[in-house]
């Protein structure tokens, strides 16, 4: 419930930055959005949406092994204030996220996902914000990131929920580092 109602919200206060950015990224790349499969609740696969920040036709690979060239002066901005992320809102209200749980994995990183099904982290869907994300916890960290994000699910109640979203609106974390 309380991710329906905060997702809508966040729509209705943002869409005018939205709007603004899928203009700007129009402009910046011709193509404002990214689309990747990641790994859901159950190792489910979903169709992830997020502002572009790279160019167009750059590999897809976790964002601490991408080049820093491909990144383009808007995507910088976007990474460095988290606003890429708020599509994502439209995937918590599908169903296939939630505003708080762990970090969506990519479907190839193997390392990651046989850590996190090890520690049962596939129970709980994916979040836009999670323990790993305000502690600036990335994927090149696999082992780091799935034991974070097992801690957070043994833990997790509303007042938790509500705390990562307060901690993430006000700046804390980092976007994905890289190289």
């Amino acid at each position: 419930m309380l991710d329906i109602t905060f997702s809508l919200i966040g729509l209705a206060l943002f869409s005018p930055v939205m709007i603004i950015i899928t203009i700007l990224g129009a402009f910046d790349t011709g193509s404002p959005f990214f689309l990747q499969y990641r790994l859901g609740r159950d190792k489910k696969p979903f169709l992830l949406f997020k502002f572009r920040t790279m160019r167009l036709n750059t590999i897809s690979q976790p964002s601490h092994l991408a080049d820093r060239d491909a990144i383009t002066p808007l995507g910088r901005f976007l990474r460095k204030s988290k606003l890429d992320e708020m599509p994502q809102l439209f995937n918590v209200l599908i169903g296939d996220m939630s505003l708080v749980g762990p970090r969506p994995g990519l479907i190839d990183h193997g390392e990651l996902t046989k850590v996190r099904d090890r520690l049962g982290v596939f129970r709980l869907r994916p979040g836009v914000t999670g323990l790993s994300q305000i502690n600036g916890i990335d994927m090149s960290e696999p082992y780091k990131l799935a034991k974070m994000d097992a801690e957070m699910i043994s833990s997790f109640s509303v007042r938790f929920y509500l705390q990562c979203l307060v901690l993430t609106l006000l700046g804390r974390g980092r976007g994905d580092q890289i190289k």
